[in-house]
């Protein structure tokens, strides 16, 4: 299953349902191998990353799980500057985001996590938002703090887990 909505403004971002005519741009935009030393891996070609983009496009084939990815378009400029995914199932959401280099230290992992969990709370009703950030990554953190989550004591894959709980 696989959700697309109308574009989702913030005050400087678009978020635009993730499309296969985005890889490109968007493989410029990871493009820099300082990115992965956190995210793992290295930078996929615009090839690699259209064969991933077509594979989140379809959407899970697990029925019980639905994937959402947004491309991250800074207004002024009209580009292209990163990614947020949330991977929804059984009341959880599971989020990311990710800003290229150039982007970075401009607030907009922030504002794009803002949006993105109060989306999936709203739009999905979870009963719990998670994230998993590298325990180096104090920018990662810094914006996971700043969504809402805070940091537990777990680690996943040598990761932090960091928890949101919705009142209701």
């Amino acid at each position: 299953m696989s959700h697309a909505t109308e574009p989702s403004p913030t005050s400087r971002l678009e978020l635009l349902p993730l499309r296969v005519a985005h890889a490109e741009e968007m493989a410029g935009v990871l493009s820099d191998p300082a990115l992965h030393v956190f995210i793992g891996g290295a930078p996929d070609t615009p090839e690699a990353l259209r064969a991933r983009y077509e594979r989140l496009a379809a959407g899970s084939p697990d029925p019980g799980v639905l994937w959402c990815n947004w491309v991250l378009r800074e207004r002024t400029t009209g580009s292209l500057v990163g990614t947020v995914q949330a991977t929804v199932s059984a009341g959880t959401a599971e989020v990311a985001w990710v800003v290229g280099t150039p982007w970075q230290g401009r607030g907009y992992a922030t504002e794009a996590a803002r949006w993105l969990v109060a989306h999936v709370i709203e739009a999905f009703g979870v009963g719990t938002v998670v994230a998993h950030v590298h325990p180096g990554h104090h920018a990662s953190a810094a914006v996971a703090a700043a969504a809402g989550l805070t940091a537990t004591d777990e680690l996943h894959d040598g990761e932090i887990r960091w928890e949101l709980t919705p009142r209701r």
